[in-house]
């Protein structure tokens, strides 16, 4: 009796298990046999995709794809990685009954009997159309937040580099008077030195304010830091008043490490102006660079190895244990109403989030603040990768309707040690290109009459694939962006360029 007794109990738990599944609302759980026909449906997936059972059994689970995802073959791609890996997961768009998409997060699970045949598949699909939704608006309100930050440290500027924009103008028009004015050969020289430093001082600081100005892509890459910091202290200095004073620390021979410039740039005017406030009426602010090595967890759970180290000192008011606790929440601050928005240290701590870095804080009341960031440092090996160059004798094709801006191009290049071709327009450099095969670089200009450097660089990313292509813009704006949305996906460089730049953008092809 007990015997008999036992395959109804099995049949009764497996009908419960069963009806479990078929009444699921929130997700879409069903069965496909090995060649990936429906075979189950249940309430969740009848409930947001549309169909009643009667509609679906028997037809391919491809339906549910769309148009572009079919024609690329990714269903029969998907069941080939869960029967092959034991396991798929994918996220995508997929389409409803009535024609509609929604984004949808699946897991694919093969069954198989106790011999390991293939007995078909279960599929689990949730519908996370609002959760991508809201994590799109999240981050367009974090980008939007974060120009907000970056516009309101150029107010804080404006004085200073106004101030330093009338400086440099007035070595370049009282050299330009020597010049007129005198025929002695060293005081010429002397006068053409000058205002060429006073130049290149003016197109530095028309640089950094553009970068912090407008959006743009943010990309890792190889620096150093010592010298990203050196290029950017004259801003640095400018953010504070006569009364305070900015000392810079540094080991020499640091390692480089994986970040993107202009953000660091924007974390570190943040972290001095935040010291500049917290300091009243005067102070000092030191930045401390070093490298140092750390044990596992050492700091904030970061792994045992070598990291660059920033710190960024005030002699300030310091903060309270509560205020540290929040000091890196968005929107918190301890600053007057209209003096600040609270987004500065949350920036900062972003950044190194997203160099797989760390940021710490020291302070007491009365003692001022310390904010440490650590950025793993790039291993000897990698950097003296990255630190190899060699043009040797490829051809690069100049592309510029400005005759001035492609002569000093063709000097820097042929400098480089590069074979030199030029063109004043977009048609102009496709001739070359037919008629020059080997050309191995596209150097061009993005504003130009007729064909603009955009559409040059799909031209010939199109009929010329193995050319590598640079772009160079003096602002990218985002009206620019919206007319170019395929801007962003060619190496850019900003004008005006120097030898240096040349030489870091040609190591980033």
């Amino acid at each position: 009796m007990q015997q008999s007794a036992q395959p109804s109990v099995v049949a009764i738990e497996a009908e419960r298990f069963r009806q479990f599944i078929m009444g699921v609302t929130d997700y879409a759980i069903y069965m496909l046999s090995p060649q990936g026909v429906v075979v189950t449906w249940n309430a969740g997936a009848q409930r947001f995709k549309g169909y009643h059972p009667d509609e679906i059994i028997g037809r391919h689970f491809s339906m549910f794809y769309t148009p572009e995802d079919q024609a690329a073959g990714r269903p029969a791609r998907a069941l080939e990685l869960a029967r092959t890996t034991g396991k798929f997961e994918d996220e995508g768009w997929r389409v409803r009954k009535d024609g509609s998409r929604f984004w949808a997060s699946v897991v694919i699970d093969p069954i198989v009997d106790p011999h390991g045949e293939l007995l078909g598949f279960a599929k689990i699909t949730r519908d996370i159309t609002e959760r991508r939704v809201a994590a799109e608006q999240l981050e367009r309100a974090r980008e939007a937040l974060f120009q907000s930050q970056k516009l309101e440290a150029i107010g804080k500027l404006t004085g200073g580099i106004a101030h330093d924009f009338n400086n440099l103008l007035s070595v370049i028009m009282n050299g330009l008077e020597l010049l007129r004015l005198s025929k002695e050969p060293a005081i010429i020289a002397k006068s053409v030195d000058t205002m060429a430093r006073a130049a290149q001082r003016g197109a530095s600081l028309t640089q950094q304010l553009l970068a912090f100005a407008r959006q743009q892509p943010l990309k890792q890459e190889a620096h150093d830091i010592g010298r990203v910091i050196r290029s950017f202290e004259s801003v640095l200095h400018r953010a504070l008043p006569d009364a305070m004073h900015l000392s810079l620390q540094m080991e020499a021979d640091l390692p480089q490490a994986m970040i993107d410039p202009t953000q660091f740039e924007a974390a570190l005017l943040n972290l001095v102006v935040n010291a500049r406030d917290a300091m009243k009426e005067e102070g000092e602010v030191m930045i401390d660079l070093a490298a140092v090595t750390l044990a596992d967890n050492e700091v904030d759970r970061l792994s045992a190895g070598r990291y660059v180290r920033v710190v960024v000192k005030d002699s300030g008011e310091g903060m309270t244990p509560e205020t540290m606790t929040r000091a890196i929440e968005p929107f918190f601050t301890t600053k007057e109403v209209g003096k600040g928005t609270g987004l500065g240290l949350s920036q900062v701590y972003g950044l190194v989030q997203q160099c797989h870095g760390a940021l710490t804080l020291d302070s007491r009341p009365g003692a001022g603040t310390s904010v440490s960031l650590y950025f793993p440092a790039l291993p000897a090996q990698q950097e003296s990768n990255l630190n190899q160059t060699g043009a040797g004798a490829e051809k690069v094709l100049l592309v510029d309707d400005q005759p001035e801006v492609l002569e000093t191009a063709i000097s820097l290049f042929s400098h480089l040690g590069y074979e030199v071709l030029s063109a004043h327009n977009g048609m102009q450099a496709l001739e070359t290109l037919r008629r020059t095969p080997d050309i191995a670089i596209l150097f061009c200009d993005v504003v130009m009459p007729g064909m603009s450097g955009v559409e040059l660089g799909k031209a010939v990313r199109s009929d010329f694939p193995r050319v590598k292509i640079v772009l160079a813009s003096g602002y990218v704006t985002s009206s620019l962006r919206d007319e170019m949305p395929d801007i962003g996906s060619f190496e850019l460089i900003a004008k005006p360029y120097r030898l240096s730049d040349l030489i870091r953008t040609l190591k980033a092809l």
